[in-house]
């Protein structure tokens, strides 16, 4: 490679980080208070995964028909293994270009042990959202939040470092579990809507609900079914979050303020649905930003923990 293609290139990978930067800035509600406080060098990898992650996760939720979704999460499924032909030697870097997600994310994967295995994982669950999957028991619920969360936790733990790395990974999963049960609970009406449901068939019938829609779209069961109902599922997140935070002293001090951000942001927005069910069950709960921007300020501190 000559110097100027060598310069060319790495002008090319810079803006395909900046590229995945504007897409934290722009999706990243809740996960972009976390990553801005991450060194420069991890905060790019990070963004890359990130933006490759949530291309995926758009798919599974897009508006096109089941088949094209299908036919897309496969294309992507495609995209990782062209990453890792790239960095293990069998295919030019050139087949990247064009695509700056990819370009980062090989980039990324080249400076930090990435398992990019782990986004296969993520397009499994994907495909099981598209395919209308539904969960008869938690263990059900359980498989499903580590293929489209702790994916996640494990895939940012590779960039993070940490001490210990077989239990560090277990509470990766374990917090990233933590943050899609509280997914779950946050966009409980708004996915009832598009016709899918995550709360377990056995708890369902534990509480005596339904989750079934009127007319107008909201639920038919006895409010107060309906908020025992929430405030267990809460509990249940809670335990998950308890076990994920022991993650933090296994991380070096940026690193535990980038994942006591993005878990405070999430334990805080758990707090509040817990609190008041009724409201969670008829709009999609969030927290406003000065809220988030203490979470994130108090983590860096090491307050947040």
């Amino acid at each position: 490679m000559t110097v100027s293609e060598a310069c060319e290139r790495s002008e090319r990978v810079v803006e395909a980080y900046r590229h995945c930067e504007r897409v934290v800035r722009a999706e990243a509600r809740n996960f972009g208070y976390g990553i801005r406080l991450m060194p420069v060098p991890k905060r790019r990898a990070m963004s890359a995964v990130y933006a490759f992650a949530r291309g995926v996760d758009d798919i599974g939720d897009g508006p096109e028909p089941a088949c094209v979704r299908l036919d897309l999460l496969d294309r992507s499924r495609g995209r990782i293994a062209s990453v890792r032909d790239v960095l293990e030697g069998r295919a030019d870097a050139a087949l990247l270009e064009g695509h700056p997600v990819l370009t980062a994310l090989a980039d990324a994967a080249a400076r930090y042990p990435i398992p990019l295995e782990a986004f296969d994982e993520l397009i499994d669950g994907c495909e099981s959202d598209v395919r209308g999957a539904d969960y008869e028991t938690f263990d059900d619920l359980l498989r499903y939040c580590r293929q489209v969360a702790g994916t996640v936790g494990r895939l940012s733990l590779a960039i993070f470092g940490s001490q210990g790395r077989l239990r560090a990974e277990a509470l990766a999963d374990s917090l990233g579990i933590a943050l899609q049960l509280t997914n779950i609970l946050r966009d409980l009406r708004e996915d009832r809507l598009a016709g899918r449901v995550y709360i377990p068939t056995e708890d369902l019938k534990r509480f005596d609900c339904t989750l079934e829609l009127d007319d107008s779209g909201k639920f038919v069961d006895p409010p107060w079914r309906l908020n025992q109902l929430v405030v267990f599922q809460a509990e249940r997140a809670r335990t998950w979050y308890a076990e994920g935070l022991r993650l933090l002293p296994l991380l070096d001090r940026r690193s535990a303020a980038c994942t006591a951000a993005m878990a405070g942001i999430y334990r805080r927005l758990l707090d509040d649905i817990a609190a008041r069910p009724a409201t969670a069950l008829n709009t999609r709960a969030s927290l406003p930003t000065w809220q988030k921007a203490v979470v994130a300020a108090r983590a860096l501190t090491g307050v947040e923990r």
